[in-house]
C-alpha cells in the first residue's frame, strides 16, 4: 500500500511512534511467513476478523489488500457473507458496506 493509501492516523502514528509501528510490522509479517497459507488467503482472513470485530479501518485496509493479492469481489463478499451465521446479520451487512466503500459498488 502507498504512503497516499494510509489513513491519516496511521501515517501520524508511524511518524510519532516509529518504532512501535515497526514492530507491529514486523510481526504482522512473522505471522504471515509462519504457515503455508497464500497472501489472498491470510487477507480474506484477516478482513473476516476485522468484519467481526466491527473495525471499519480495518475492513477497509484488507479489502484493499485482499484485492491487491488477486482476491475477487465475489471472494471478498462470500468471506463476508458466510460470516452471517457466526457474527450476525447486521454485522455483516455493515461491513458488507466497508467493503463497498472500497470496491465501489
Amino acid at each position: 500500500m502507498s504512503k497516499e493509501q494510509m489513513p491519516k492516523n496511521y501515517q501520524k502514528m508511524q511518524t510519532e511512534n516509529p518504532k512501535v509501528m515497526q514492530a507491529v510490522s514486523d510481526l504482522g509479517q512473522a505471522a504471515r511467513a509462519e504457515g503455508p497459507l497464500d497472501a489472498k488467503t491470510v487477507e480474506l482472513i484477516q478482513m473476516a476478523g476485522a468484519a467481526a470485530l466491527k473495525l471499519e479501518g480495518a475492513v477497509h485496509s484488507h479489502t484493499r489488500r485482499a484485492l491487491d493479492a488477486g482476491a475477487t469481489r465475489e471472494e471478498i463478499k462470500h468471506t463476508l457473507i458466510v460470516l452471517t451465521s457466526t457474527i450476525g446479520f447486521p454485522t455483516v451487512a455493515a461491513a458488507m458496506s466497508w467493503m463497498r466503500d472500497i470496491t465501489g459498488e
